[in-house]
């Protein structure tokens, strides 16, 4: 059966709570009022050589009002899942509001809220797509399974020790608005994680390597056999670290570049995702990382990268992190491209960010990681599209003469306007003639966004497309943090720059 939405969150006020507040809000006079109930569950396993390290389980629940009165937002917050509690925190909102407007009219501002408009949905449920609900397998399973990869990673001379952690969400979101929608949602997401240590003892030197499996919108069958290959990682894995510590470190210089996408997907969520946050072209997003150089006026003009380059954002991917049925603002959500052909086409926006461009809906990216914060536009699942009947990630290598093949996320680096970049990865491996010729170590490329895209010659096919993502997207002040997806295929770039990271932190 399809999982379902949990019955102990069906059990909580929901309705009675948003009826009180939505209808307090509007006695108050605002001219709209949004009702949004959370209970986020959050647990983590950690296992260090095998061995329990540390636990923690932990839920955040509670519920927020929002409105727009007198063309000011206001919001508050509570946790008392009371009808009366819940009108206190509408008229709390709508005295927030209120104090907003007088701060605004003394500061000689006249601009007023308004939102995009968006139909009412009526009632509706969304549940993600997963099969076994992590929640609902025992802590000694989970346990037991962490300890048997490790001892996989363990058995291998090369490794001397591994570090093991699995985190899993469960989020469930109850929403309403004085337009009519009501929406009840869940969603599940997982990240496991392991990381082999190898240590030289006669130099001290060490170096460690993580597995590749991404964060997923899926449940424990993401560990037991559904959605990636686990057998194959750790069997490869040992060898792999034991060729890293024994490489060279690369020379410096231009070198043409295979990223593959457990590390290309890090790159487009730097450089592309939070560059067309449509707050940040517009300034409204400062003060956290930035805005964007992708600003409002070169829509449909700015040559962001080469002709195959086709980017889209989408809250709809299945299992995407950033995957929901309804955002915040109760928009339905949906795809649309924000690159085309190497040029911007598109931005990712709420409902507010829309209409003071003059869209006429908002493409569902309103986003609160907790019911104590107000929500804001947050990034989609933003993918560089493959090339359909495109090459394999082999193809792409052939057509090197001299250049790296890079896999896996490392540290990365980028200005406040998501132009000037530096990363790293996990593995680095020199192509001569179109071959593998061995690892490389102490790599980073260097570039400008739109030289970096611009350089991309080729993309791969479907058949190279893998999903990656992070649980721990920041933004805003007070800090958020959302889970967001990136799909990619392996990609070929020409003549990029290339650092030696230890010769650049020697300086």
């Amino acid at each position: 059966m399809p999982p379902s939405i949990d019955e102990s969150f069906l059990a909580l006020p929901l309705r009675r709570l948003a009826e009180a507040a939505l209808a307090r809000a509007t006695a108050l006079g605002a001219e709209h009022a949004d009702f949004r109930l959370e209970r986020n569950r959050s647990a983590f396993q950690v296992l260090r050589d095998a061995r329990p390290a540390g636990s923690q389980d932990s839920t955040d629940a509670g519920y927020g009002v929002r409105v727009v009165h007198g063309g000011s937002w206001g919001f508050a917050s509570g946790a008392d899942m009371t009808p009366e509690a819940a009108a206190r925190v509408a008229e709390q909102a709508v005295e927030m509001a209120k104090l907003s407007a007088t701060v605004s009219a003394a500061a000689g501002s006249g601009d007023r809220v308004e939102l995009a408009p968006e139909p009412s949905h009526g009632e509706r449920t969304w549940v993600s797509a997963y099969e076994v609900n992590p929640f609902d397998v025992p802590d000694a399973e989970k346990t037991a399974l962490l300890a048997d990869f490790s001892r996989r990673l363990l058995d291998h001379e090369a490794v001397s020790h591994v570090d093991a952690r699995l985190w899993a969400v469960q989020e469930n979101k109850f929403y309403a608005d004085t337009a009519g929608t009501i929406t009840t949602q869940q969603r599940i997401r997982i990240l496991p994680e392991l990381t082999a240590t190898a240590v030289d003892s006669a130099s001290g030197r060490f170096d460690t390597m993580r597995t590749l499996a991404p964060p997923a919108g899926r449940g424990w069958e993401y560990l037991t056999g559904t959605g990636w290959d686990w057998d194959t990682e750790l069997a490869e894995l040992p060898g792999l670290l034991a060729e890293k510590m024994a490489a060279p470190s690369v020379e410096p210089g231009a070198y043409d570049l295979v990223i593959d996408p457990t590390n290309l997907f890090l790159t487009i969520h730097e450089s592309i995702g939070h560059a067309t946050e449509l707050d940040r072209a517009l300034g409204y997003e400062a003060a956290y990382a930035g805005t964007s150089f992708a600003t409002f006026d070169q829509l449909g003009t700015l040559r962001y990268g080469s002709e195959v380059m086709n980017v889209t954002g989408d809250r709809t991917t299945e299992h995407g992190l950033a995957t929901i049925g309804f955002d915040d603002e109760g928009v339905e959500t949906q795809s649309w491209d924000l690159v085309t052909n190497g040029v911007l086409t598109g931005y990712q926006m709420d409902r507010r960010s829309a209409a003071l461009k003059g869209f006429e809906r908002s493409n569902g990216c309103a986003f609160a990681d907790s019911p104590s914060h107000v929500p804001l536009q947050r990034m989609a699942n933003v993918s560089l599209q493959p090339a359909p009947g495109g090459p394999s990630t082999e193809e792409l290598i052939s057509r090197v003469e001299r250049g790296i093949y890079i896999v896996g996320d490392g540290s990365w680096s980028i200005d406040m306007q998501r132009y000037n970049f530096q990363f790293t990865g996990q593995r680095f491996f020199r192509i001569e003639n179109g071959r593998l010729a061995g690892q490389l170590r102490d790599v980073a490329y260097q570039a400008t966004t739109t030289d970096f895209w611009g350089a991309m010659e080729a993309v791969g096919g479907p058949q190279t497309y893998v999903l990656g993502g992070s649980f721990m997207c920041g933004k805003a002040q007070p800090g958020q943090t959302a889970a967001v997806s990136h799909g990619c295929p392996s990609a070929l770039f020409r003549g990029i720059t290339i650092l030696n990271t230890q010769q650049e932190s020697g300086r």
